[in-house]
């Protein structure tokens, strides 16, 4: 019964307050390996043929907890100075679900031993809130008019980035939404007390040669969007002979996590994390699972591919 209150609570907060909104993104933990839906400046900088797949489950054992899905894949066109990117991805949480497509320009300018990306993203997403689904009463409907009628909308959206990279280091700043749209209300309308808000992205990393088996890579993204909190991640990740990695991260206010990586082959990596709460929601859950799946592989004449850590 806790479970189901807690859920309801949750959905309440979502559907009602302009503060709450406002921390709208999806969350991940392997944030490094999901780059391309953060900023779009980051789509063909790996140099080859890359699709990620991402799914997260959060806050396990709470009814109605968000589910995270996305897929995105990008390339080098043109002698790499144009870096072009897809991605797919839904999100769920409680009565509430977003779906949406996005594609990806990059303009890359080529160094001696880095690179520098602009980018542009243009995308569009559906929004729906099943408010006739919420049960409120234990032994029948409500007739409560908040929750009469359903909300089923599309959005569109722009967004724009860059992003300074070479070997061992990687420096991001993004805006993946730039347009503010409003949200619809139960009632069918736009509310502007309801609205998608500009989220900031600062991200950056660096891979420490320990030797020539070992390579620490700690890296950060910073979060800031009006409404919410400034949100940290911090993390580190040692690899061993460039085929096993294990790491932790801290977000700030939230979680701890640990993380362990696989290279499989030289095209195949995977991903698992685990976060354990630090809110008062802990009580209530048993954590939050991530798995991670990329593939890569050399557009040239079907080259083998060295390990890439950003």
């Amino acid at each position: 019964m806790r479970k189901i209150i807690l859920a309801t609570v949750i959905v309440a907060m979502l559907l009602g307050g302009k503060k709450v909104f406002a921390q709208q993104e999806a969350m991940y933990t392997q944030y490094m390996f999901n780059t391309l839906s953060i900023n779009p400046a980051y789509a063909g900088s790996r140099n080859v043929l890359s699709a990620t797949t991402l799914i997260r489950s959060q806050w396990t054992g709470i009814e109605g907890a968000p589910k995270t899905t996305t897929f995105t894949i990008d390339a080098p066109m043109n002698r790499k100075k144009v870096g072009l990117g897809l991605q797919v991805f839904k999100d769920k949480i409680g009565i509430m679900s977003t779906t949406g497509l996005v594609a990806t320009y990059a303009y890359r300018i080529r160094m001696d031993r880095a690179s520098l990306s602009f980018g542009l993203q243009g995308g569009i997403s559906q929004f729906r809130a099943n408010y006739t689904n919420v049960q409120l009463e234990p032994y029948g409907p409500s007739n409560d008019v908040a929750f009469g009628n359903n909300a089923n909308t599309n959005f569109y959206n722009v967004g724009a980035g860059a992003y300074y990279n070479s070997d061992k280091f990687y420096l991001g700043l993004s805006s993946p939404q730039l347009m503010q749209n409003v949200m619809p209300s139960y009632t069918g309308e736009q509310s502007k007390n309801n609205r998608q808000f500009s989220h900031i992205f600062l991200m950056g990393g660096y891979v420490l040669s320990l030797n020539d088996d070992f390579k620490l890579k700690p890296s950060f993204l910073v979060k800031a969007v009006k409404g919410a909190p400034l949100e940290g991640d911090i993390n580190a990740n040692l690899w061993i002979r460039n085929v096993f990695s294990v790491g932790a991260q801290y977000r700030t206010n939230a979680d701890v996590s640990g993380m362990v990586e696989f290279q499989i082959s030289p095209q195949i990596r995977v991903g698992y994390a685990y976060d354990h709460s630090l809110t008062d929601l802990q009580s209530y859950n048993s954590g939050s699972h991530e798995i991670m799946l990329r593939f890569e592989l050399g557009l040239d004449r079907n080259r083998v591919i060295s390990p890439r850590y950003f």
